[in-house]
């Protein structure tokens, strides 16, 4: 192949390549960044008093779905505590619960959590007990 024909076949390619160049390039999409679920507003949940008075405590262990708008969807009990007025006093004051939703691609994402709830008698009793010992005399109980 000549010297000639060789650069009528790369000139033309480079002036392709060239130009292509200089077109204006779009800038790539921004990546929407995928976030995980964030607590917002989870107090503990309330201690019966009587529980708390008789130095009852326990564990709850609770498998949470929080849904698309941050709130509890669906709530169960994993491990219970032996003690049912405990397991329902975690299970009412998780429900209670708010979250920012985890997102994926700026969505909202629906999440799956296991949730230990620890009811733990308090150190120094409160005098409310000592009103519901009188009670329960009272009443014969």
């Amino acid at each position: 192949m000549s010297i000639q024909r060789r650069t009528r076949i790369v000139l033309p390619a480079l002036a392709v390549f060239a130009l292509s160049a200089c077109q204006p390039q779009q800038p790539p999409a921004p990546a929407v960044p995928t976030t995980e679920l964030l607590a917002v507003d989870t107090p503990p949940p309330g201690y019966p008093e009587e529980l708390a008075c008789d130095n009852v405590g326990g564990q709850v262990v609770l498998a949470m779905t929080v849904g698309t708008d941050g709130r509890p969807s669906a709530v169960e009990v994993l491990h219970g505590s032996g003690v049912a007025a405990l397991d329902k006093a975690a299970l009412e004051g998780v429900r209670q619960w708010r979250f920012k939703p985890a997102t994926r691609g700026g969505q909202p994402q629906s999440s799956k959590l296991q949730v230990p709830v620890n009811f733990r008698p308090p150190q120094v009793r409160p005098q409310s007990c000592y009103v519901l010992d009188e009670q329960r005399r009272r009443s014969g109980g």
